[in-house]
């Protein structure tokens, strides 16, 4: 009888815990960056978005001043990104957002 009470409550623990996993999820934003002015100020955004915890890619462009990055949101956030950015001199805000 306590073994069956152990199994079943470590079964619905294990359910639980995946349960949670499921709400974890990737999801990519692209944002406009700006102050953008030279070649090198793309390298400069990838680096500091690459450098956020969660951050799984990162793609910037410089013609279009903007930033598609892929990220877990259990990790991080839109805001965290646009702050990682505003910090390094290259404010930006989200022009899309989805969830993969």
């Amino acid at each position: 009888m306590i073994m069956k009470r152990l199994i079943t409550l470590v079964a619905l623990t294990a359910g639980l815990l995946g349960s949670a996993a499921a709400y974890a999820g990737e999801q990519t934003v692209t944002l406009a960056v700006q102050n953008m002015t030279c070649a090198s100020c793309p390298y400069i955004v990838k680096s500091t978005l690459a450098a956020v915890p969660g951050v799984a890619k990162v793609e910037v462009s410089f013609e279009t001043k903007s930033a598609t990055v892929t990220f877990n949101d259990q990790k991080t956030t839109v805001a965290a990104l646009a702050e990682a950015t505003t910090k390094a001199g290259y404010p930006s805000n989200v022009v899309e957002a989805r969830t993969q």
